[in-house]
């Protein structure tokens, strides 16, 4: 009856949600705050009790208990058991179990740690936070139960999918869905803040950490990812543009934008209606992610489900979530008036264009996403968008905004003067122009103009953020971990320009087939097959070649590729041999055997790919040291203080 707790947890997880949200919105309507006082308690309820289901699921894949249908077809009695927690989350009823569990989390940390804001603006947080619980729980209850019975039990488990029985997928479905969901406090701030009509510099303030914390996560999330498709897809790629691989970018690039937009409400008072609508459609795009994943209209290796009625489901919440927060906007919109202007040459007006930017790429990657589908529920035929517009669309939005990103924070809020910030930035530009020159020399011919174009911006950028700590210590002006946060985040983007436009453009691949004691020569790189043994794991066996690697008759290292069949679902899987650098890795990949004793292999060489993950990281750790910076904790207390003060005086007069 265990599995049977679970089904119960989540019912009352529901009701506990409906209360949360009936009393956030009506007891703050009604300003009652004994009505109030209930949406706390029922969070937190609402959040042990979706545990509790939590945990009864994950028991049930390490008692290996195939009398759920769903740890039937994703488990085996053979499967390491790190791989059957991440079985938990590794298909669909499952995955959304835990979507709904990290909602929960990030409900009742707000619930936890917002006990120094209004009541009142609180009680709609939390309100909007439970109606979003209510359309996942629902989902879940009712065409996604991952208790589902399945009578009688088999013996045997079809066991997990072979690319999901990897480390990588241990971390990365759970920080992805942190960021994913953790964009629905924006969206929640921002809802409840349209709802009281003051969208003020404070509203900013207490909304700008919980964002950055969500960005955090969905960044680390995308590192991940990236991170396992490179080495265990076997083709030596970091990204493919593929339709889920952009459900995630894109809600990434409006988060971007909207941290943006944050900090200069916060600042300045303006951008108020840039803020709002970008909160609603960062978590917009999350939901659409959403869709995209489990409502079967794409073929993916990240998509789940492939029953139409969670598609509907999916795009019926959409309707009632991102419908019903841009009408609120638009009803809202004439109170979101800026307080002060700005000159043509101020800091708004880069992180204007910052934001312009950032909002068109992914506008541009969600038209050709949505584009095949359109053009396929219209009947009017099959077509494919790749790579090529991908590149041909994001690349040319992103080179200017990087230039612009070297200059911005240099430039004074309001306004600024020419000659001030040509003087302040003349030996910088030196640098960088230096810089950008070897570059342009040491790469000239082996790369398209245009990967030279990214080289010198990316280098730009490195140079320009490297500075600002420089700049900042001459004028005597302190070092708050926003502006480190800041520093770190834009060091991490200026690292990943460089890797992406390197690694795309100077890799090289070499796809031979080999005998043993054969070899072959790839960048000056001798790659020698010396021979394969067999290899047998807890639900696997294969082969693993030996690779020796030279370099001018000297020994560089030795790799070890394999070629696995996972025995239950008699699929194969490739676990590519890596030897990393810092500036390079070289890359082997087996293929399948051809004739006796031969296999086809794929050699590659792929300089800077690492600082793809390391300006990630980077970026990480950026937005760790945002959001602690302690004046957000500082100024909520000097705000929650002005208030009882003002409440005091109102009930004296």
């Amino acid at each position: 009856m265990v599995p049977e707790l679970g089904q119960i947890a989540l019912m009352l997880a529901l009701c506990l949600a409906l209360a949360q949200c009936f009393f956030g919105f009506v007891g703050a309507q009604r300003r009652d705050a004994v009505w109030m006082s209930v949406v706390r308690p029922a969070a937190t309820a609402q959040f042990l009790f979706v545990g509790v289901a939590f945990v009864v699921l994950a028991v049930s894949f390490l008692r290996d208990d195939f009398s759920l249908r769903y740890v039937a077809e994703n488990s085996n009695t053979a499967l390491p058991w790190p791989y059957k927690i991440a079985a938990v989350w590794g298909a669909h009823e499952g995955s959304l179990l835990l979507w709904t569990m990290i909602l929960a989390i990030w409900t009742v940390a707000v619930a936890s740690f917002s006990r120094r804001l209004p009541l009142e603006f609180v009680a709609r947080v939390l309100a909007v936070m439970g109606l979003v619980s209510i359309g996942f729980l629902t989902f879940m209850l009712s065409v996604s139960d991952p208790f589902t019975r399945l009578l009688p039990p088999p013996l045997q488990g079809r066991d997990l999918n072979p690319l999901l029985q990897d480390p990588g997928m241990v971390g990365h479905p759970p920080m992805l869905y942190m960021g994913y969901v953790g964009l629905s406090v924006a969206f929640a701030f921002a809802v409840a803040a349209l709802l009281g009509g003051k969208m003020d510099s404070t509203w900013a303030r207490w909304s700008k950490p919980w964002t950055i914390v969500a960005w955090l996560f969905l960044t680390l999330g995308i590192t991940l990812g990236s991170w396992w498709s490179y080495y265990v897809l076997g083709w030596g790629g970091w990204w493919f543009w593929d339709p889920v691989e952009n459900a995630s970018f894109m809600p990434w690039l409006a988060a971007t934008a909207l941290i943006h937009s944050l900090s200069v409400t916060e600042k300045r008072g303006t951008f108020k209606s840039w803020t709002a609508l970008l909160a609603i459609t960062a978590f917009s795009l999350s939901l659409l992610g959403t869709f995209l994943v489990r409502s079967g209209i794409l073929i993916s290796v990240h998509s789940f489900a492939s029953d139409p009625r969670r598609g509907i489901f999916v795009l019926v919440l959409i309707a009632i979530l991102s419908g019903g927060a841009l009408t609120l906007y638009s009803w809202r919109a004439h109170k979101l008036v800026s307080e002060q202007g700005f000159k043509p040459l101020s800091r708004e007006t880069f992180l204007l264009l910052n934001n312009v930017f950032l909002v068109v790429a992914a506008a541009a990657i969600l038209l050709g996403t949505l584009y095949p589908l359109i053009i396929a529920a219209l009947g009017l035929g099959q077509i494919s968008v790749g790579p090529p517009y991908f590149n041909s669309v994001f690349a040319p939005l992103i080179i200017p905004l990087i230039l612009l990103m070297g200059i911005g924070p240099y430039v004074y809020w309001k306004f600024d003067n020419v000659r001030r910030l040509v003087k302040q930035l003349r030996w910088i530009v030196v640098v960088a122009i230096a810089a950008c020159i070897v570059a342009a020399i040491a790469v000239w011919g082996q790369a398209p103009v245009f990967t030279v174009v990214g080289i010198v911006t990316g280098l730009w950028l490195l140079v320009g953020v490297a500075a600002i700590p420089v700049v900042r210590w001459r004028r005597h002006l302190p070092f708050s971990r926003g502006v480190l946060g800041m520093i770190f985040a834009h060091l991490g983007i200026a690292f990943v320009v460089l890797g992406v436009f390197v690694t795309t453009s100077l890799s090289m691949a070499k796809d031979v087939t080999l005998a043993q004691g054969g070899s072959t020569v790839l960048h000056g790189y001798r790659f020698s097959f010396d021979g394969m043994t067999q290899v047998t794991g807890p639900n696997y066996k294969g082969v693993q070649a030996r690779i020796v690697v030279t370099r001018d008759g000297k020994p560089i290292t030795v790799m070890y590729p394999e070629k696995l069949v996972y025995v239950e679902q008699q699929s194969d899987s490739t676990k590519a041999a890596i030897d990393p650098g810092l500036f390079h890795d070289l890359y082997v990949a087996l293929g399948q055997p051809v004739g006796d004793n031969e296999w086809s292999m794929r050699f590659q060489y792929k300089p800077f790919v690492r600082f793809i993950w390391l300006g990630g990281l980077v970026m990480v750790l950026g937005g760790l040291l945002a959001a602690s910076d302690r004046r957000y904790r500082k100024e909520v207390r000097v705000r929650n203080a002005d208030l009882a003060g003002a409440s005091l005086a109102a009930d004296k007069n």
